[in-house]
């Protein structure tokens, strides 16, 4: 399951979202420490674990 990162506009928190990609922009995100519904998705790293050695 992703996890997506978010910024509140509001207070600029930082918080990460854990959800399906088929529930991903179904529904609304709220920061979970002001409730602000202000949020922007931001880049976030990407990493793919491989059973090979790199």
């Amino acid at each position: 399951m992703p996890t997506y990162e978010y910024e509140c506009h509001a207070c600029h928190a930082t918080f990460a979202v854990r959800e399906a990609i088929s529930q991903h922009g179904r529904g609304e995100v709220t920061c979970p420490k002001c409730r602000s519904r202000d949020v922007e998705r931001r880049m976030s790293e990407f990493y793919a674990k491989t059973p090979r050695k790199s």
